[in-house]
């Protein structure tokens, strides 16, 4: 019988909390092409969203400002004024862009399709 190591956490919830939050995998995603400033990745977010409420700044810098912890994005501040900022994937952000396609083309797979009922079938 196999030990558990208490100090280990589970992969999946480890990801699954790396990944919470309503607008991460977005922001990945709009980053794969390159480096984007803060505005660029906010109307990034507004784009194919309809019917959702604009994201705050509060909340966008909240989840940049997770990414850059976790170590999937990179902070670059130009030290200029008015204030220029970039971020960009780090090398473990973007081998995380393989997973969000994944995801992405499961969701173009499954997500638009009607539901069959029993009657149906």
């Amino acid at each position: 019988m196999a030990k558990v190591n208490p100090a280990r956490t589970c992969p999946v919830a480890a990801f699954q909390k790396l990944i919470s939050g309503k607008y991460k995998l977005r922001i990945i995603w709009d980053l794969k092409d390159g480096p984007r400033r803060y505005g660029e990745i906010r109307s990034g977010l507004l784009r194919g969203t309809e019917g959702s409420a604009e994201i705050t700044p509060r909340v966008l810098s909240r989840e940049l400002k997770a990414l850059t912890e976790s170590g999937l994005i990179d902070r670059k501040d130009f030290g200029e004024v008015p204030p220029k900022v970039e971020y960009r994937l780090t090398r473990k952000g973007k081998s995380f862009v393989p997973v969000v396609a994944a995801i992405r083309d499961w969701g173009d797979r499954h997500l638009g399709e009607p539901v069959l009922t029993e009657a149906a079938e």
